[in-house]
């Protein structure tokens, strides 16, 4: 299985958190935009001011979280990229969602067989308008 994974999937793993992607372990190959590297990172910052975390907490969630980075293809916030981003959509999308979806769309004539996996509702109904499967949130 070979899908595009957004922040909220990796998150999710990362921090075992409840509602972590089912298909986790079946995913063979796993791309994101480089985007994903900053949000993620971004996202263990805040949960060390907000959760107070110790440091041995906070690098040992960073290791895992870098190390699981290290295996997701990141793809490059090229041009083109920015411009589809800032494209309509079918559907409301905020920045960082559009980026990601332009993302798997800017790959996927590349993987035609790609998945995409989040948890953001919002964002699962917009890569179904353009075509791509989803995973990771409930039909609707």
């Amino acid at each position: 299985m070979i899908a595009y994974v957004d922040a909220s999937v990796v998150l999710r793993v990362v921090f075992g958190q409840p509602g972590a992607l089912d298909e986790w372990g079946r995913i063979d190959r796993a791309v994101s935009s480089e985007l994903a590297r900053v949000e993620t990172l971004r996202a263990l910052d805040r949960l060390r001011v907000r959760a107070q975390l110790d440091e041995q907490a906070v690098g040992r969630r960073r290791a895992v979280l870098l190390e699981t980075l290290e295996a997701i293809e990141l793809v490059p916030l090229e041009d083109s990229i920015l411009e589809r981003a800032g494209d309509p959509f079918p559907t409301t999308l905020g920045t960082l969602d559009a980026l990601h979806l332009a993302s798997a769309l800017a790959v996927r004539p590349d993987i035609p067989s790609l998945l995409f996996a989040t948890h953001d509702a919002e964002l699962g109904l917009a890569a179904m308008a353009m075509g791509l499967a989803v995973i990771g949130v409930p039909a609707g």
